[in-house]
């Protein structure tokens, strides 16, 4: 541990803005190490455990998995990880992010579609809900063009 400050999880919360439940949860998950503690019980976090939940926020903010965070994890705790390895794991999740926004793309359209028939009025008769309750799959289904990275 470093000579720095030691916070309390309330204080480590405001700094990184990060829900004293989801540092809990990282803990309790291991992707946090479980801080030491003071003569009172109380966690005491220091400056290199307000990094790494730093670190994790930042993964979460632009949508890795927190499997794919533990791995990153794993590459730093190792202390041997290569550039190479971190980009490979960042390209990666770059062609599942890439293939979710085709996903969207798609929803938007289906959606769009479905509120376009839909004239707003008092009747029960509804073309969304009728949609919703179709058994069928054919907006989703129809082919979508593939993303430029995916298959690479």
């Amino acid at each position: 541990m470093s000579k720095a400050p030691r916070l309390t999880r309330g204080v480590v919360s405001k700094l990184t803005g990060c829900n004293l439940e989801t540092i809990r949860y990282y803990e309790q998950i291991g992707l946090m190490p479980p801080p030491p503690r003071s003569e009172g019980g109380h966690r005491l976090y220091d400056d290199n455990l307000l990094r790494r939940l730093n670190f994790i926020r930042r993964c979460r903010e632009l949508g890795f998995s927190l499997e794919e965070v533990r791995g990153l994890l794993t590459l730093v705790d190792g202390g041997t990880y290569t550039r190479g390895e971190v980009k490979d794991r960042t390209v990666a999740h770059l062609r599942s992010v890439r293939s979710k926004i085709v996903d969207l793309k798609v929803l938007e359209k289906t959606l769009k579609e479905m509120v376009s028939k839909c004239v707003g009025d008092e009747v029960p008769d509804c073309p969304v809900i009728d949609a919703l309750f179709r058994n069928d799959d054919r907006a989703l289904s129809r082919s979508r063009p593939r993303s430029p990275i995916q298959g690479s």
